[in-house]
């Protein structure tokens, strides 16, 4: 039996979409703002077990749709509001979140409606006292009402966060860059990738030890220090001058292949973004893995460059996965994230 469902893939792999909707037997697709995809599917549990999936950065079965131009629709978000009520009250979601279908642009007035409907719905609905107020107050495990709304009209569903690969509707939350206190773009990948990362595991403590490989300029370096962390930072490239004299930082000068730790050194987790073979990066993650604490966290960015089907992508991952497993690092999730481009972060646990 078809169902309908909505995917959203990023645009970077726009070129991979045709072969990623024929892996998943999508029939009767619409695209939906810039990256979002509405289609019918007998088999939708290749979404998440398929070579396809590591594509598709969230996802919802649509049980609810209203295509429409909102615009021009009087009294949309009661309509709206109501609607949802009468469809989804009775299954108790935990909460209710509204989001866009094109959330990069610039036009606000989406952006408000997204707001107000989610203020009415939230009215509607006789949720519980202790209802998450906020995105980041939801238990990851239980289900959401999520919606998205464009110039299409309004799309819904309910799934538990994890089930749909993030918190908010769309996915991973868009960490904004202030330009004037930016070392890089890295920053926020680093701290999307730590809010996407809730949903599975407690977030590390300030004063957690962190030991980056090929640092620099030092974007997620200066990220973590601003969240308390203390970093060893290992790049053959200085660091920007504006992480000198951080109390939390220790800096060495060095090529990550040759670097050994001192003697009696643990760290509570491992961060790898360096460019390069990504075969050749996991094993230098893999080769200080011992200096990890138990239970320790790695996150590590998959660079894909130079694989460009499906089945490349598919078995550099493995490969990389081999590497990781056969070291003692399980792994605890994969996603694709606002500032990745031809690249996943992938979380590792040691076992």
């Amino acid at each position: 039996m078809s169902a309908t469902h909505l995917i959203r893939i990023s645009e970077v792999f726009s070129g991979l979409v045709p072969e990623i909707l024929g892996i998943l037997g999508a029939e009767k697709v619409k695209k939906l703002g810039s990256e979002f995809f509405v289609f019918q599917t007998e088999s939708p549990e290749l979404i998440t077990a398929s070579p396809a999936a590591r594509f598709i950065r969230w996802h919802i079965p649509v049980e609810h749709s209203w295509p429409c131009n909102p615009e021009k629709m009087e009294g949309f978000v009661e309509k709206a509001a109501q609607s949802l009520y009468y469809k989804f009250e009775s299954r108790h979601p935990q909460t209710v979140l509204v989001g866009r279908l094109d959330p990069g642009s610039q036009k606000p007035y989406y952006k408000s409606l997204a707001s107000n409907l989610r203020g009415r719905t939230l009215q509607v609905f006789e949720l519980p006292e202790r209802a998450p107020k906020t995105a980041e107050e939801q238990n990851s495990s239980k289900q959401t009402l999520f919606c998205l709304i464009g110039k299409e009209g309004l799309f819904a569903g309910m799934a538990s966060p994890k089930a749909a690969n993030g918190l908010h509707p769309g996915g991973t939350k868009y960490i904004a860059q202030n330009a004037d206190d930016t070392v890089s773009r890295a920053g926020a990948k680093i701290a999307e990738a730590l809010h996407y990362l809730t949903m599975f595991r407690p977030a590390l403590l300030a004063d957690s030890h962190w030991l980056e490989l090929g640092a620099s300029p030092g974007g997620m370096t200066s990220e973590l220090l601003k969240r308390g962390h203390r970093v060893t930072a290992i790049d053959r490239a200085p660091l920007d001058p504006r992480l000198a004299r951080n109390p939390g930082l220790t800096f060495i000068l060095d090529d990550v292949a040759a670097f050994i730790p001192p003697r009696g050194a643990r760290y509570d987790a491992i961060l790898s973004d360096m460019n390069g073979p990504p075969r050749q990066a996991i094993a230098h993650v893999t080769r200080l893995h011992d200096f990890l604490m138990p239970g320790g966290l790695v996150v590590f960015t998959l660079k894909s460059t130079g694989a460009e089907t499906l089945p490349e992508i598919d078995s550099l991952e493995k490969d990389v996965l081999a590497i990781a497993e056969k070291a003692g690092l399980s792994l605890i999730a994969r996603t694709h994230l606002t500032y990745n481009r031809q690249e996943f972060t992938m979380f590792f646990g040691k076992v």
